[in-house]
């Protein structure tokens, strides 16, 4: 289990990069009945990545697989070389990123999380990093117990910007208001240089690996 935990936590956490979720909740968090609003949005965003990281972890473990140490390796190897070439495609594309939806000034809390549910849908990069932390699950040989504490560590890291903005402001409204500003301003700075850099280390660390398995075999 460890050996997987250490593929999810950090593929997880570089998900967990995302300017325009942040942002999004942030501005949630200051309209109107803010708390329960955010609160439906972050949902709405843990509850389509859960869904999405299931089906992957139940198709890869349905699937018969007859050559499963060579298939293990080339899915390795494509699914580096998708993270390198959207990587590429961050980085020379213009600064003209995804903006966060401007949600409605009277969002109720079934409103906000379906606002969640298309904000997490169409976060390309984060779900792209959620594929290799699934295909790592399913191809391990743990119990399903297992498989399900993996895919919920996966989730509530890969969300983190959605539920985190809730959960801080709960504990403390005044430090976290302002721990918020300054992290999404950073975020809004280096976010795009961060998920390039995590991109190219993950797909690299892919292809590479898938190489070895290939030429081992």
């Amino acid at each position: 289990m460890l050996q997987v935990l250490g593929v999810v936590v950090p593929l997880g956490l570089a998900g967990a990069v995302s300017p325009v979720m942040l942002t999004e909740q942030t501005v949630l968090l200051s309209g109107p009945d803010g708390r329960r609003v955010a609160g439906g949005y972050a949902a709405g965003a843990a509850l389509t990545l859960l869904v999405f990281t299931s089906i992957l972890v139940v198709f890869g473990r349905a699937i018969p697989l007859p050559e499963e140490p060579h298939l293990d390796a080339s899915l390795d190897l494509v699914l580096g070389a998708l993270l390198l070439a959207l990587a590429v495609v961050l980085r020379l594309r213009r600064p003209r990123e995804r903006k966060p939806h401007a949600p409605p000034r009277e969002l109720g809390p079934g409103a906000a999380l379906a606002f969640g549910v298309a904000s997490m849908a169409t976060n390309i990069t984060t779900l792209a990093l959620v594929i290799p932390a699934a295909k790592e699950i399913a191809a391990s040989d743990l119990g399903v117990a297992s498989r399900a504490v993996l895919v919920i560590a996966l989730v509530g890291l890969a969300s983190t910007p959605a539920w985190s903005p809730v959960a801080l402001t709960e504990v403390a409204p005044g430090p976290a208001e302002r721990a918020l500003r300054a992290f999404a301003d950073l975020i809004k700075r280096r976010g795009r240089l961060l998920t390039v850099v995590c991109l190219v280390a993950f797909g690299a660390l892919l292809a590479l690996r898938g190489i070895i398995r290939l030429v081992s075999l």
